[in-house]
């Protein structure tokens, strides 16, 4: 009875060891980002869009973001991914629920939209999409 115990507790303490980091949820608070995206909300609003949603977190560097939309078929989307001003790359794909990629967008620091990627999308069905934004911050 001793031996299936300790045996399950072995095991337990193995699989805690031998997993993998975490990357936790922080919330972004960069006064530069914060008023960037200020801005865009109010150029936005002008234009008659409604904000669904709003995340603000904070990458680490090289590691996609996965977020998942459900999406309605026929409607019109604005997309906008605001990376840390201080990285090299920006980069943001999107995929259908069927795994296919619909949106590719890519910026390098120093390009005239620096970090900020904008786009719209018109989905061909209503469905849950995911996207992967990633950034890659210079070598310090």
């Amino acid at each position: 009875m001793k031996n299936p115990l300790l045996f399950i507790a072995f095991s337990f303490f193995c699989a805690t060891v031998f997993s993998q980091d975490v990357i936790r949820l922080q919330s972004c608070n960069n006064p530069l980002i914060g008023k960037q995206v200020d801005s865009l909300k109010a150029l936005y609003s002008k234009d008659g869009y409604i904000l669904l949603k709003e995340a603000s977190i904070n990458m680490e560097s090289e590691f996609e973001m996965p977020v998942i939309v459900p999406l309605t078929q026929g409607s019109w989307y604005q997309f906008i991914f605001i990376g840390d001003y201080t990285s090299r790359l920006y980069e943001v794909r999107m995929y259908d629920w069927q795994e296919r990629q619909v949106i590719f967008r890519q910026n390098k620091w120093g390009e005239i939209d620096g970090n900020v990627i904008s786009y719209t999308y018109v989905p061909k069905f209503s469905e849950f999409h995911l996207m992967k934004p990633v950034q890659v911050n210079k070598q310090k």
